[in-house]
C-alpha cells in the first residue's frame, strides 16, 4: 500500500513550465487563485499585506525553473535518469547551474540561542522571594541587591495581564516578571490575591517533581543502588540474574541523611527457640519489609494496560513539552507521553531533565517509563530500509511481559524519506497477538486514521500530525475536515504561550525560553495547507506545500518557511526578541533561506 503510494508515476512530467492546477507528486494540490511565486509571497508579507500581488496561475519563471517547491526539495529520480526522462547516456552534456547546496537533516551544531544580555543585571533571588535578610550566597552574591538599579535597566513590560497571577493569584517572579505591572504594588511589592492563591495551593497542578533534599542527595552521590551495583557485578562475573540471599545484602542500603521510620533497628533472634534455631543475619531494616525481589509478580498479578482505540500522543523530543501535551489534550488527545529522558541525567539530580518527566493535572492518562507499572515499547520496522525485523521481536517482546507495544512504520535507515509500510504493520499485528500493537506513521486527517484502524492495530499514535495540527485530534473524533480559521490558529498559540509562562516562569529566561519551543513548533505548523485552500482533500504529509497566499495576511505569514517570519510571529505574542537574537530550527529541511 505505502510503497505503491510512494512509487506512483508523476502526472506532471520534470522540466519546463508546470501548470499550477496540475498534480505533481510530492506537493500539495492548493487550487490554482491562490498560488504564487516565491518573490512575490515575500513582496506581499514584506509589504505586511497592504499591496496584494496579482495571482498568477503559472508559477515558474523566465527560465522555465518550477518554482512551486524550493530546490532541495524537487522530485528525487531514478538512478541514471534526468529531469526530461531521458537516461543520462541519451541526454546531451550541459552546464549546470551552480546553486548553493541546501542544509538537510538535524542542526546539531546549532548556535546557542540563550539570551545573555541580563546576565550582568539579575536580581537576587533573596529579594525575588523576598526574604532579602536571608541570601542563599551571603557575601559571595554576585547578583544585584537595589531593586531600583534594577528596574533601571530592566525592558518594558510585554503586556498589562500576567498569567501567573490571574491563574494562581501570586506570581513568583515577583519584579522580575516581565509582565510585572499586573502585580506590583506602588511601593514595589508583589500584591497577593489571597482567596485565588489558597485555592490555587492544593493539589499543585503540576506533578511528578522532584524534591530538593533528593536532588541535593542525588547530587552528592549520597544515595546508594547496592542492589544495581551487586547485580552489574554478577553480570560483569557472568553469573546469572537473580534473588539475592538476605545476607548478601549489604549494610546500610538506605541513602545517607534520608530520614528513618521509628522502632527500626537490628532484628533480634528471642531467646529460648532451642539450638535448632539459626542465628539470624544483622540485617538492618527501615520500613515494611515485602517479597518483592524474591517472588515475581505473575503476569495477571500485574496492573494492566487498556487503551485500545485510544489516540496516543507520541513522546515527542523538544516539541513534546507540557505545554504542547496540554494543548493536544485539549483538542481531544487521549494518552500522553513525556518526553524522551535519560536515566543517568536522571540519578545526577538534572532539573533540566527532570523537567521532561513532569505532569498537569490535564493529562489523566500519562506514561513515563519505570518500572513495577506497564511497561510499552515503541519501535520502527528494523534498521535498514528492506530487512524488516519487527515481526521476528514482536512475540519475544510479548513473552517477556511488555503490555503494549508501538510500531513506526519506518526503519531507522529510512527516516522519514518515504511513506510508512501499514502494511507490513498489519502483519505485525497478528505476529504480536494477543498483545495490543499501535500503528504509527503519516497520519494527517480523520481518513488516514480510519485506513490505519483497518489494519488491525490497538490504536494508533500521532507524531507530526499532531505538530502540523493539534486539533487532528478533534477532527478524528468528530469525523470531519476543520477549516480553522487564521485566527483560531493564532489563539492556539496564544494559549501555547500562556502555557509556557506558566511552565517555565514569566521572568526572562522563562519568557526566552517559550519563544524558543514556539519558534520549533513554528518550523511543523508552517508546513499545513488550509482545507479552503486545498483542492482534493485531505492533505498528506509528505506533500510539501508550494508557495501560495492564504484568505488573510495572517495566514499567509502562517504559511511562511522563513525563520525570520516565525519570529515575527513570536513577537506578535511575546513582544520584541533580545538584541543579537539568532533562531535556527532544529531541523533544516523546515528552514528555507
Amino acid at each position: 500500500m505505502a510503497e505503491g503510494t510512494a512509487e506512483a508515476p508523476l502526472e506532471n512530467g520534470g522540466g519546463g513550465d508546470s501548470g499550477a492546477g496540475a498534480l505533481e507528486r510530492g506537493v500539495a494540490p492548493i487550487k490554482p487563485q491562490y498560488l504564487t511565486t516565491k518573490e512575490q509571497f515575500h513582496q506581499f508579507l514584506e509589504a505586511k499585506g497592504q499591496e496584494k500581488p496579482c495571482r498568477e496561475t503559472e508559477v515558474g519563471d523566465s527560465a522555465g525553473n518550477d518554482l512551486a517547491e524550493p530546490e532541495a526539495k524537487r522530485i528525487r529520480l531514478e538512478d541514471g535518469q534526468t529531469e526530461d526522462g531521458q537516461t543520462e547516456e541519451a541526454a546531451e552534456p550541459r552546464e549546470q547551474p551552480q546553486t548553493q547546496k541546501r542544509a538537510r537533516g538535524q542542526n546539531k551544531g546549532r548556535p546557542h540561542v540563550k539570551p545573555t544580555h541580563y546576565d550582568k543585571n539579575r536580581l537576587c533571588p533573596s529579594l525575588i522571594q523576598e526574604s532579602a535578610a536571608k541570601c542563599f550566597f551571603g557575601d559571595r552574591c554576585r547578583f544585584l541587591h537595589d531593586v531600583g538599579r534594577y528596574l533601571e535597566t530592566k525592558p518594558a513590560d510585554l503586556g498589562p495581564r500576567c498569567v501567573l497571577f490571574e491563574t494562581f493569584g501570586r506570581c513568583p517572579y515577583g519584579v522580575t516578571c516581565r509582565f510585572a505591572g499586573a502585580h506590583l504594588g506602588p511601593e514595589g511589592q508583589n500584591l497577593v490575591q489571597e482567596e485565588l492563591a489558597a485555592r490555587g495551593a492544593q493539589p499543585p497542578p503540576v506533578r511528578n517533581g522532584l524534591d530538593k533534599a533528593l536532588q541535593q542527595q542525588l547530587r552528592k552521590r549520597e544515595v546508594r543502588f547496592e542492589r544495581a551495583e551487586l547485580a552489574l557485578r554478577r553480570f560483569s562475573q557472568g553469573q546469572p540474574p537473580g534473588p539475592t540471599p538476605a545476607a548478601a545484602v549489604p549494610e546500610g542500603t538506605v541513602a545517607k541523611g534520608a530520614p528513618r521510620q521509628d522502632n527500626c533497628g537490628a532484628q533480634q533472634v528471642p531467646t529460648g527457640l532451642g539450638t535448632s534455631t539459626p542465628p539470624s543475619s544483622p540485617v538492618r531494616t527501615c520500613g515494611p519489609l515485602t517479597d518483592e525481589d524474591v517472588v515475581r509478580l505473575r503476569p495477571c498479578e500485574k496492573k494492566r494496560l487498556d487503551i485500545r482505540g485510544k489516540l496516543y500522543l507520541a513522546p515527542l523530543t523538544t516539541c513534546g513539552n507540557l505545554p504542547f501535551r496540554r494543548i493536544c489534550k485539549r483538542f481531544g488527545a487521549d494518552v500522553t507521553c513525556g518526553e524522551m529522558a535519560v536515566c543517568t541525567n536522571l540519578l545526577q539530580g538534572q532539573m533540566s531533565e527532570w523537567a521532561l518527566l513532569k505532569r498537569h493535572q490535564c493529562e489523566d492518562i500519562f506514561g513515563v517509563q519505570v518500572l513495577d507499572v506497564p511497561l510499552t515499547v515503541k519501535i520502527r520496522t528494523g534498521v535498514q530500509e528492506r530487512v524488516n525485523l519487527a515481526h521476528r521481536l514482536l512475540p519475544e517482546l510479548r513473552d517477556w511481559g511488555v503490555a503494549l507495544v508501538t510500531l513506526h512504520g519506518r526503519s531507522r535507515e529510512q527516516r522519514y524519506t518515504k511513506l510508512a509500510d501499514w502494511q507490513y504493520i498489519e502483519e505485525c499485528v497478528k505476529a504480536a497477538s494477543p498483545m495490543p500493537l499501535f500503528g504509527n506513521g503519516d497520519i494527517l486527517s480523520f481518513e488516514d486514521a480510519n485506513h490505519a484502524m483497518q489494519t488491525g492495530v490497538a490504536g494508533i499514535m500521532i507524531a507530526r500530525g499532531a505538530l502540523l495540527k493539534p486539533w487532528l485530534f478533534t477532527e478524528i473524533k468528530e469525523q470531519r475536515h476543520w477549516d480553522i480559521s487564521s485566527s483560531e490558529r493564532l489563539d492556539i498559540l496564544r494559549d501555547f504561550t500562556s502555557y509556557g509562562l506558566e511552565h517555565w516562569g514569566s521572568d526572562t529566561q522563562g519568557v526566552e525560553k517559550t519563544r524558543r519551543f514556539l519558534l520549533e513548533w513554528l518550523s511543523f505548523l508552517c508546513r499545513y495547507v488550509p482545507v479552503g485552500l486545498l483542492e482534493r482533500l485531505p492533505q498528506r504529509i509528505n506533500e510539501r506545500p508550494p508557495y501560495y497566499l492564504g484568505r488573510d495576511y495572517l495566514e499567509t505569514l502562517m504559511a511562511s518557511q522563513k525563520a525570520a517570519d516565525w519570529i515575527r510571529i513570536s513577537e506578535m505574542l511575546l513582544g520584541p526578541v533580545p538584541p543579537n537574537f539568532v533562531f535556527l530550527p532544529k531541523h533544516k529541511a523546515n528552514a528555507y533561506k
